[in-house]
């Protein structure tokens, strides 16, 4: 009998993990279970008052028949290494032997000699898969696929559910997988920009799956408690940084705003190479959050679980502070449609032209849904419930720390724009435009972003393509390479709207061409012009030196707008191996592929 939600203590997610597991396991395997789950029930309880940094998972004797696992990641901004780190460290705690790669360093034909594959993957943009997957991806959807019946496989899949191609590449890599005869080890998991507790939901099915198959009996259950007066600060702890600096970049009668924030981490222990970035914990819009209240007549005093921890927060505290009221996605208008009664809205979910969804959804948020969908029957906590969380906003770092020991610097391009009737904001960058000023403080964190970095070799030649606020990591490159001294030649491509009112850190780039770190600087004003110059026009115009740069080994970065700068400038390498190196379509493609593999070729783009 199938697990129901209304009746049991666990989330909807972990409810599809139960029902998708408990139907396919032997009674051996339950009996197993029930002796593994009592093991951790029995397990010790910290002593009142105690400080908990690290709480370790129930040790589990393995057998000696020590099974391999591979763990492959495929990660464009670094949120994909990081589980699969975590994930690779719990099994080797668990006796197992691990190996986790990049996907972009795996050889595709290998997987021929591997039993247990992990595959933790996020989809980029319209369903792509990320750079560092490609190179898999496209040979298990080639014709040189081997079949893989002796393969387990588990796949967590990392997304946005606000696009429309949610956590495909994921879904892509299961199918093909099990095309091709693999079995799942544990059920397929997707994962929104909350990841935390389905990606540990999804690891301990996993782990529950190997230990099954290993024939692991449940020892004594053991909780060990770290008492530490330190702490380490993370996405999960972030820090209270200072606000140093918040200036704005842009020149009087720019058509935008953009912020150069200067924040302290003294204290913090935070330390960030050049290509990482910052997440910053945003609140939301007081205004915003007061209307939402106001359209669903909730009461904003009443208290509300907001965590599978049972903590609990008043119901305006939670919509300013844990939760996601500007985007509107499928799934939640899916939930919002269980407390509606409004025919509109179950047109829109049943319609089977998918782009009229698309359209409602876009540039709308949570309070436009109640407008128009409303009178809703949710109480304060199924309001909640239907919600997903806040996510962190990340920034490129725009400083080094080697430069600005302490401190870490931001270039945070302000959203404000009319929409559906209504003014529209950025929920951060807003509140860092408006609401912040010199002593305020942010809670932040770094993200590590290993696909994303300066090459070993100070000697090495790189090329930088960023326009607009893609500027960032590049200021933090160059001022790297300044501090420490690297001879490798440098060239930067900058483009904005503007000369006079929109060429941020304009002083600094023509220091840095006078005193040599900055080789050679290109710049595109689009508006300055009756017709628009872009960055990739400068590319062509100098596309032989370009190609020559190539050609000695140089490192391409590209940073900023994806949907049309991003693929404006492929298309115009592209171009460039097809002029310059005497390339046909097909070869300049696997010439590309080729830079990506060898970390030639990396992209932040967004």
């Amino acid at each position: 009998m199938a697990l129901q939600v209304t009746n049991s203590p666990f989330s909807e997610e972990q409810v599809e993990l139960l029902n998708r597991l408990l139907p396919s396991i032997t009674e051996t395997q339950q009996n197993w279970l029930s002796g593994y789950l009592t093991a951790i029930s029995a397990a010790t309880s910290p002593p009142s008052g105690s400080h908990i940094a690290v709480v370790e998972r129930p040790a589990i004797e393995v057998p000696t028949a020590v099974k391999e696992i591979t763990i492959l990641y495929g990660s464009q901004t670094g949120n994909g290494q990081g589980v699969a780190e975590q994930a690779a460290a719990k099994l080797k705690e668990q006796s197992f032997d691990v190996t986790i790669q990049s996907m972009s360093d795996f050889k595709p034909t290998t997987l021929k000699k591997l039993e247990h594959l992990l595959l933790v993957v996020s989809t980029h943009g319209e369903g792509d898969p990320p750079d560092t997957a490609l190179p898999l991806y496209e040979f298990l959807h080639g014709r040189r696929a081997p079949k893989l019946d002796h393969l387990q496989y588990s796949v967590l899949a990392l997304g946005d559910s606000s696009y429309e191609f949610f956590c495909k590449t994921g879904s892509d890599f299961d199918k093909r997988l099990s095309e091709l005869g693999a079995t799942p080890l544990a059920p397929r998991v997707d994962c929104d920009l909350d990841y935390d507790e389905p990606a540990a939901q999804w690891l301990a099915a996993v782990e529950v799956a190997l230990q099954i198959q290993t024939g692991g009996q449940s020892a004594a259950a053991s909780l060990e408690v770290e008492n530490t007066t330190s702490t380490q600060y993370s996405r999960m702890n972030p820090f209270r940084a200072e606000v140093l600096e918040n200036i704005n970049l842009n020149g009087r009668g720019s058509n935008k705003e953009t912020r150069h924030l200067e924040l302290s981490l003294e204290g913090s222990g935070l330390v960030y190479e050049p290509g990482d970035s910052l997440g910053i914990f945003p609140e939301n819009n007081s205004e915003l959050v007061d209307k939402v209240i106001g359209e669903g007549s909730w009461n904003p005093e009443e208290t509300v679980e907001i965590n599978s921890q049972g903590e609990r927060r008043a119901l305006r505290v939670a919509l300013l502070n844990y939760f996601e009221i500007t985007v509107l996605t499928k799934p939640l208008l899916e939930k919002l449609s269980n407390y509606s009664e409004s025919e509109r809205l179950k047109h829109l979910l049943e319609s089977e032209q998918a782009s009229e969804l698309r359209t409602y959804i876009e540039g709308r948020d949570l309070l436009d849904a109640l407008k128009d969908f409303g009178p809703i029957s949710a109480s304060e906590q199924q309001l909640i419930g239907i919600l997903r969380k806040l996510p962190a906003r990340l920034y490129s770092i725009a400083s080094s720390l080697q430069a600005n020991p302490d401190e870490v610097h931001l270039t945070v391009g302000v959203v404000r724009y009319e929409a559906h009737g209504r003014s529209r904001q950025g929920v951060c960058s807003i509140q860092c435009a408006e609401n912040l000023e010199p002593g305020d403080t942010l809670p932040v964190y770094v993200h590590k972003n290993d696909n994303f970095r300066l090459p070993t070799n100070p000697e090495t030649p790189i090329i930088m393509i960023g326009p607009g606020t893609g500027i960032a990591p590049f200021r933090s490159f160059i001022e790297e390479r300044s501090e420490t001294g690297a001879e490798g030649k440098s060239w930067l491509f900058f483009g904005d709207q503007h000369y006079v009112t929109d060429f941020y850190y304009q002083t600094e780039w023509q220091n840095y061409v006078k005193d040599g770190s900055l080789s050679r600087l290109d710049v595109a004003f689009s508006r300055d012009t009756e017709e628009k110059v872009y960055v990739q026009h400068r590319m062509k115009e100098a596309s032989q030196e370009f190609y020559q740069w190539i050609e000695d080994g140089a490192v391409i970065y590209v940073c900023g707008d994806e949907q049309n700068m991003a693929k404006d400038v492929h298309a115009t390498l592209l171009e460039i191996l097809q002029q310059e190196g005497g390339k046909t379509l097909e070869e300049s493609e696997q010439f590309m592929t080729q830079l990506i593999q060898e970390k030639r070729y990396q992209r932040d783009v967004y």
